[in-house]
């Protein structure tokens, strides 16, 4: 009778998420771990090209000033693996990151009136490393939203839902949402209407 219920525990258990819940986290994780590194490369830009600006556009201090306190505003807020359940602490982050964003592209749009500054070839590079890494940022959130939806839904149907609630006590991850306001085009002004 031993040798008969050995095996069916092992086939049970095995297909109640022991070991696919886990490893649905892990890659959640990871995911998450690519999107912390591209935000990380894009606050290691910010500051290359914050000097390279400075010596073109005096006038222009106040745009260098709210990239800056942005960037140093994202910087505080830290959101890691434990805290991907948290729908508010996601969210801060989140925010956090779509000012440094906003104010990029209003530093990168207000400097197109700058005819030196844009055959600067400094400048030029650092710009698109930043919309090279904008892009990469935008690829790895939609990597780990698709990492949380396929997490989310294995935590959610059976038979893993047994392994995710009695051996895991999983909760649901949040994925990241558009950012208040990001279904309006910014308004570049170059100070020319009259």
């Amino acid at each position: 009778m031993t040798a008969f219920v050995a095996p069916v525990a092992i086939v049970s258990l095995s297909g109640c998420g022991i070991n696919s819940i886990p490893t649905a986290e892990e890659q959640v994780n990871a995911a998450w771990a690519n999107v912390q590194s591209e935000y990380q490369r894009r606050s290691d830009l910010i500051p290359n090209l914050v000097e390279t600006v400075k010596g073109y556009a005096n006038q222009e201090r106040e745009v260098l000033v709210e990239v800056t306190n942005a960037r140093a505003r994202a910087s505080q807020v830290q959101l890691n693996a434990g805290d991907l359940d948290d729908p508010a602490k996601v969210q801060a982050f989140n925010d956090a990151q779509s000012a440094v964003g906003s104010s990029l592209g209003r530093l990168l749009a207000t400097f197109e009136a700058y005819p030196d500054l844009k055959s600067n070839q400094n400048f030029l590079t650092l710009q698109s490393q930043i919309e090279g890494t904008e892009n990469s940022i935008l690829v790895s959130r939609r990597d780990y939203n698709e990492a949380v939806r396929a997490y989310n839904t294995r935590i959610r149907t059976f038979p893993d839902v047994i392994g995710a609630k009695i051996f895991y006590g999983s909760e649901p991850k949040v994925p990241f949402q558009a950012a208040s306001g990001a279904d309006k085009a910014p308004t570049v002004d170059f100070g020319n209407n009259s």
